[in-house]
């Protein structure tokens, strides 16, 4: 299921947007919204896969809200007004409706969403080839393997920390998926959290490893992989 949430300041627009959504089965609305910034406190409590959004809402738009994002969730602009169209693919937006919108106009943007959804979600296979891409704001970025320092779960997504870069990748993966994809036997789960490189790991402690000065946690349940790794733990 795509989790949605709509966004319309004109309740009569909202109403049908609601209605529109209820129609595609494969959608699963979280919440419909009068303003971007009701909106933005439910995006901080729950995970979003693809918004619903009006422009010209008073406070803060619908532009300046995707423009405020630093992660953002597949966005589906609707709008009585076609000069916004643009700046809209501009900010990478999955498709530009104009009110009033057909349904078979609506359902058609929403099978493009369930694509990239679906590009940016499924299970790769692991491989040796020394790298793989990752989905960050619809491009493909290339990952080397042997640049990988560790990786950081945070709730659908990931943040891969690499050792050429001082910012890290962020994009939407579960852990398990990444996990599958990098070689046994040079990467170790060590917490639900955290996946490390065992070459840029530089000391180990029972409940900690290190690389260099910062120290990442390790649980119960990924302490039989630090064991595996030393011998002595």
């Amino acid at each position: 299921m795509i989790r949605c949430i709509a966004i319309d300041d004109e309740p009569l627009a909202l109403e049908l947007l609601v209605d529109n959504i209820s129609k595609v089965p494969y959608l699963r609305l979280i919440a419909a919204c009068d303003n971007a910034l009701e909106a933005m406190k439910i995006m901080e409590e729950q995970s979003i896969d693809l918004i619903f959004l009006d422009i010209q809402m008073p406070g803060l738009t619908g532009l300046q809200f995707i423009q405020s994002m630093t992660v953002k969730p597949m966005i589906i602009l609707i709008t009585a007004y076609e000069k916004y169209a643009l700046q809209g693919f501009d900010l990478n937006v999955t498709d530009y409706l104009v009110k009033p919108v057909s349904l078979d106009r609506f359902v058609n943007a929403c099978n493009k969403a369930k694509e990239l959804f679906v590009l940016r979600t499924q299970p790769k296979p692991a491989n040796d080839a020394g790298f793989f891409f990752v989905n960050v704001d619809y491009s493909l970025i290339k990952i080397i393997t042997a640049d990988i320092v560790y990786i950081e779960g945070l709730k659908d997504y990931i943040k891969i920390h690499l050792k050429s870069s001082q910012r890290p990748i962020v994009t939407r993966m579960p852990m398990k998926t990444i996990e599958e994809q990098l070689p046994a036997d040079a990467f170790i789960r060590i917490h639900k959290s955290y996946i490390v490189s065992i070459a840029y790991i530089t000391a180990v402690r029972k409940s900690s490893v290190f690389i260099d000065t910062l120290e990442l946690p390790v649980s119960d349940n990924y302490r039989d992989n630090i064991t595996a790794l030393t011998g002595k733990l």
